[in-house]
């Protein structure tokens, strides 16, 4: 038991969980986010271009609701939501794009980190000269 205690406290400690945990719980206000602009911004103003349309209202009944003689709503209608499906496809590709493009960033930024340095450039004829006679005198030393 205590072995399993110890592997386990390894685990959790270890910098990789810590590092997933927190981009899992950055990643989820980063989906609310991206949702809300969908939702709140993105989506109205696509509806507006397509003559009014509120994409979450949009659906297909299959069944329609049984309604009793007074009125009320006995069993509710069964149906397909393809606007709320529509929305949340619009939701994904925000949130693949901006992924792509910090992707995109930070492998340009270890690209120019990784790029070797420039060689040193070749000694000037003088300097060569010098070092040949350095390299004499120091035989005949």
């Amino acid at each position: 038991m205590a072995s399993f205690k110890q592997e386990f406290k390894e685990f959790v400690l270890r910098g990789n969980v810590m590092d997933m945990a927190v981009g899992i719980i950055i990643g989820g206000a980063f989906g609310k986010i991206v949702s809300s602009l969908v939702d709140d911004i993105l989506m109205p103003i696509v509806g507006l271009f397509t003559g009014g349309i509120n994409f979450t209202e949009l659906k297909w009944v299959i069944k329609p609701a049984e309604i009793n003689a007074a009125g009320e709503e006995i069993v509710a209608a069964t149906t397909l939501n393809y606007g709320l499906f529509i929305q949340n496809i619009v939701d994904f590709l925000i949130i693949a794009l901006v992924i792509f493009m910090m992707i995109r960033a930070i492998n340009s930024l270890r690209k120019k980190q990784e790029e070797p340095a420039a060689p040193a450039p070749e000694p000037s004829d003088e300097v060569k000269l010098l070092t040949e006679i350095r390299n004499l005198l120091d035989k005949k030393q």
